[in-house]
């Protein structure tokens, strides 16, 4: 006998882990499918046992032997006298007869038997229970075909292991607690309100005030459990635990992208339940008509002479168990393809191809939870039938807002405000600054250190900026490069009033924060990246109105005219800076209406000419036109009308002259023409008495003019990497002179006079034609071996 174990190979013991992909009627078609085994089992274990058939002689013969009939044998009537038998009816001559003596009867009887099996008896008859094993085992290897496949065994293998790792990691049961904890809360004060609307004034007044307390209890219950938790975190959740969950949001993102995009195992699983119905048909059809071939008495014809005996009458012994047997199996087969038909019905009349996790999100209380389709869908649709429970919980695996959660108690067991204080550094603001590079979020443990004046975050993603943000009372400085952050609304407010300087990089407009136009106590705002969108190829921002703070903006960014919105801050505004990266500005007369500003700085905006605009600018300080296309500088003249102009930089450009008129610029301190194109310097220049810092340097000037003694109370002088053979002695007089620095030049000699610069720090003479040092160099009181700039074998 074979035991029934040995066809749990054959797809009945499919893992345990598949269990949740099998619905009701899979399962319970799988119990058919054992009932149905166990018959076939048991009818070829009978069959091949025991006797098969036991035939007896009729001695009764005729020349039509078809005529004779087991079950008319009694009707025969026998005379014994002319030892004939007359048929009572008119039909042909039946004489009785008698077999052969002989010692071989029984053999005889054995050769019958098998004889007249295979002869005589219905082939449904002999082969009924090896067609049930056949067809169960066809039934059972179908329905695990899908399992089975190359095409869908390694996806329903992954998906399987996923989904159980899911149901009981520990990260999706603290998860759930929160969601209910939290909205918890929120019913019992939409409780607490809706018996208020119910009870009398006083009533309200006193339930108001008792809500009030509640609300303020739970608000401040939470941050105490938010702040305990971490002390209790390594109970619920130890770093080893969030690792295993992170890796798992990693899966299942990837098991997402594999899955989803096809739908081959919604197409398998049709394709094995319609051959299941095509075969229950054909199973059905043909059983009901060969079943009754089961028959216990069979008649059956032997050649005579073999046996002397020509009709034998056969008993088939196991012909009634085998009838009720049959029968038997097809009702089995009738509830196994009722089961098919509506396996058919359940696939074709649901949209099993899309998954929505409304149910789900109203119930977890996890709104971001992404609806999915195709294969994807469909095996959410099965786990369903299972229990709802396990998409439940696979479903905080798919939410960017559970993952971030996660991320961000990973980052405060791998933060820790410890290794956070290690990484303060004093930036060039002189601020305490924390700067954190390419971390998947921000750690909560930064709040935990209330010194931290400046805040950068570079390369970061998943970053929002909690209400705890409130506990950095010394925060003054936040730079994101490119970090889009999102805040949250007591964040954003404690921002409000503290926040003095903001630092935005970004790729695109998109990327720039909404709540940056609320900042209305910001006083600086640096904006690098691109300002324009692809509808409108004009910088777009919103209104600044709200900004009244500002003093300084700065852009840099690829600007073919300045944002119409800094009009909205252009009474308060001080400082404007636009890096332009060599792209051209074509209007600049929005800078009229700045009528208080102090520093204009246009680098790299392929200025051809001074702009007109700035000219109206009475309060303007300082003016940088560093990296432009200036050629000349006539209007220069027109800048008189800037009467506070102290600082001029035409540095980086390509100015061949400077006119005389400069001279106009009684105000001016600091003056840089370096890196032009200059020939010579115009003797009136000089004439701006007030400069202290006067660089003429990387130009192509021969000689200076002997005026240069005019500005007695220039500090810093720098014509280094020019051409010059001679230096007036006139710049000795200038006695004032802190740093000289004539490097790179052709001169044969420094002066002697050069003892007159008493407060000369630093002297630089280096790469010169030089042979010696004037000995009354060392009379320089303040000048430091280490502030002289010469080559070595001069000094020695």
């Amino acid at each position: 006998m074979i035991p029934v174990g040995e066809f749990r190979s054959l797809g009945t013991d499919i893992s345990s882990k598949y269990r949740v992909l099998k619905p009701w009627w899979d399962v319970f078609s799988e119990y058919l499918c054992i009932a149905m085994l166990m018959i076939g089992v048991f009818g070829c274990t009978l069959q091949l046992t025991q006797d098969k058939i036991a035939c007896l002689p009729i001695h009764f013969t005729s020349p039509t032997p078809e005529a004779i009939s087991c079950s008319n044998i009694s009707s025969y009537k026998v005379n014994e006298k002319s030892q004939h038998t007359v048929l009572s009816s008119a039909s042909p001559m039946i004489v009785e007869v008698f077999g052969r003596k002989n010692s071989l009867d029984i053999h005889q009887y054995v050769f019958v038997n098998h004889y007249c099996y295979e002869r005589s008896v219905h082939w449904y008859a002999k082969y009924f229970p090896y067609l049930v094993v056949i067809h169960t085992v066809i039934f059972m290897v179908t329905s695990s075909f899908w399992f089975k496949f190359p095409g869908t065994s390694s996806k329903i293998d992954l998906f399987a292991n996923i989904l159980d790792k899911c149901f009981d990691s520990p990260w999706t049961t603290r998860a759930l607690s929160e969601v209910s904890e939290e909205r918890g809360e929120e019913k019992l004060v939409s409780w607490r309100r809706n018996t208020m609307t119910k009870s009398s004034t006083e009533q309200q007044i006193d339930e108001e005030e008792t809500v009030g307390l509640l609300r303020s209890s739970s608000v401040k219950s939470n941050p105490e459990k938010k702040s305990a938790e971490p002390k209790s975190t390594p109970s619920l959740l130890d770093k080893k635990e969030g690792e295993q969950a992170k890796a798992l949001f990693e899966k299942v993102k990837k098991l997402r992208m594999h899955v989803e995009e096809r739908d081959i195992l919604y197409h398998m699983y049709v394709l094995q339940t319609s051959v299941k119905v095509i075969k229950f048909l054909l199973i059905i059809i043909y059983t009901a008509l060969l079943a009754p071939n089961i028959e216990i008495v069979v008649r059956c014809l032997v050649p005579p002479e073999l046996t002397g005996f020509d009709v034998y009458c056969c008993n088939h012994n196991k012909a009634h168990l085998f009838s009720k047997l049959a029968y038997c199996y097809i009702c089995f087969v009738g509830v196994f393809g009722l089961l098919c038909i509506y396996t058919l019905y359940w696939l074709f009349h649901r949209p099993l191809k899309e998954y929505y996790f409304e149910q789900v999100r109203l119930e977890t209380g996890i709104n971001d939870i992404p609806d999915v389709k195709n294969d994807f869908a469909f095996l959410l649709h099965l786990v369903d039938q299972y229990d709802a429970l396990y998409s439940k919980r696979f479903a905080v695996f798919l939410s960017e807002v559970s993952e971030s959660h996660l991320h961000q108690l990973n980052l405060n067991y791998e933060w820790t405000d410890k290794k956070l204080r290690t990484r303060l550094a004093k930036n060039a603001n002189n601020r305490l600054e924390l700067h954190l590079l390419m971390l998947p979020g921000l750690p909560d443990t930064v709040f935990e250190i209330p010194e931290l004046e400046s805040l950068k975050l570079e390369q970061m993603n998943n970053v929002t900026i909690p209400a705890s943000v409130a506990k950095l009372e010394s925060l003054q400085e936040l730079s994101m490069i490119y970090c889009p952050a999102k805040l949250q609304v007591a964040a954003l407010n404690h921002l409000k009033e503290h926040l003095k300087i903001l630092h935005l990089t970004f790729e695109s407009l998109e990327e720039v924060p909404v709540w940056m136009y609320t900042l209305h106590c910001l006083e600086e705002l640096h904006l690098d990246g691109p300002l324009t969108n692809e509808v409108s190829k004009s910088p777009t921002l919103d209104s600044l109105k709200e900004l009244r703070a500002l003093r300084v903006l700065t852009f840099r960014s690829k600007l073919t005219k300045i944002p119409s919105n800094i009009a909205d801050v252009a009474l308060q505004l001080q400082q404007l800076c636009i890096y332009n990266e060599n792209v051209k500005v074509q209007a600049l007369s929005i800078l009229k209406k700045l009528t208080n500003l102090f520093s204009l700085v246009l680098v790299g905006c392929e200025l051809e000419r001074i702009p007109s605009a700035v000219f109206s600018l009475n309060s303007l300080q300082e003016l940088d036109l560093k990296e432009n296309k200036l050629t000349t500088v006539e209007e220069i003249l027109s800048l008189q009308h800037c009467r506070h102009l102290v600082t001029l930089r035409l540095w980086h450009n390509k100015i061949s002259y400077i006119p005389d008129h400069i001279a106009k610029l009684h105000s001016l301190e600091t003056l840089d023409i370096s890196w032009n194109k200059l020939g010579k310097l115009p003797s009136r220049l000089f004439y701006c008495t007030k400069l202290r810092h006067l660089d003429v340097s990387h130009n192509q000037l021969t000689s200076l003019p002997s005026e240069v003694n005019i500005l007695q109370g220039l500090q810093f002088f720098s014509a280094a990497f020019n051409s010059l053979e001679t230096v007036p002695e006139e710049l000795f007089s200038c006695k004032r002179l802190k740093m000289l620095i004539l490097g790179n030049n052709r001169l044969p000699y420094l002066s002697s006079r050069v003892a007159n610069l008493a407060q000369l720090v630093r002297l630089d003479i280096k790469g010169n034609r030089l042979e010696h040092l004037p000995l009354e160099i060392g009379d320089c009181p303040l000048l430091r071996q280490s502030g002289l700039i010469v080559e070595d074998s001069l000094l020695d």
